[in-house]
């Protein structure tokens, strides 16, 4: 596993309209847990705030940031402009991701996941600047064994999953040399959990968090949290990707009561009063 203290990534609802209020108002409400924020791009394949400029202005509250960057969306040149615009905000931490589906058009076809990983190493040796910068790219995983050349990158997030005993089935067989984030899902609701797991193959919901959904809509809430701790008390993983979207500020509320503004920054595998 990667050295380094627990990660908590909480990830944030990018702006669909030209205002920034909304995402300020996350991130003020999960600063007191998060050790960083995941700016997504394009989510959902809506348009939204490019993640650079939202990725910036984390920045400039203070926080750390990661800046999703899809393939669908771009081609080199505009991959090459971006890289470029975030060297001039500071940004230095990118997640490369494949795309959600678009809701409308089509994928550019030009860009895969490799290809955007490869040009940010050129770029971070000085390809368009003249000088050597200090970047950072991770991609993410399923629970499949790992494609060669993601061994390459900075760090994984791996898919979400509500099931620790699959996380750590897969994270054994997984042999990585940067830090490796798990993913964790909040539930907002039985109805979305449902959609979830009709449309994304790779997300199986437990039937005691339907039950317990469906007698309490809320309960995703402590679900996602009890997890998350798990993952940390399993010592397997370097941090989690936390994705409470609606619920963000009930997620907060009940991490910062389970100490997770102590937890965060521990070493990996202990746990903390």
């Amino acid at each position: 596993m990667g050295a380094g203290p627990f990660e908590l990534v909480c990830e944030v609802q990018p702006p669909t309209r030209p205002d920034l209020m909304a995402v300020r108002h996350q991130i003020g409400v999960l600063s007191s847990v998060a050790t960083a924020f995941l700016i997504p791009d394009n989510h959902l394949g809506r348009a939204t705030i490019s993640s650079v400029a939202v990725a910036h202005e984390v920045d400039q509250m203070g926080g750390r940031s990661i800046a999703a960057l899809n393939a669908r969306d771009r081609n080199l040149l505009g991959l090459r402009r971006d890289l470029m615009t975030a060297a001039a905000y500071g940004v230095d931490e990118f997640l490369l991701v494949f795309g959600d589906p678009p809701q409308s058009g089509a994928r550019t076809g030009e860009l895969t996941v490799r290809s955007m990983l490869a040009e940010v190493r050129r770029f971070a040796a000085g390809s368009a600047t003249g000088r050597p910068l200090s970047l950072r790219a991770g991609v993410t995983t399923r629970l499949a064994p790992l494609a060669g050349w993601k061994r390459d990158a900075d760090f994984l997030f791996v898919q979400a999953s509500f099931d620790l005993a699959a996380l750590l089935r897969w994270r054994e067989t997984v042999d990585f040399p940067g830090r490796v984030l798990a993913g964790v899902l909040v539930p907002p609701s039985p109805s979305r959990a449902r959609k979830w797991a009709a449309e994304i193959p790779e997300i199986s919901v437990p039937d005691r968090w339907m039950a317990a959904l469906e007698a309490e809509p809320r309960a995703g809430v402590g679900l996602a949290c009890d997890l998350a701790r798990a993952v940390f008390d399993s010592g397997a993983f370097d941090g989690v990707h936390l994705i409470a979207g609606v619920r963000y500020r009930e997620t907060a509320l009940r991490l910062d009561a389970d100490g997770w503004a102590r937890r965060a920054g521990a070493s990996r595998g202990t746990t903390a009063g």
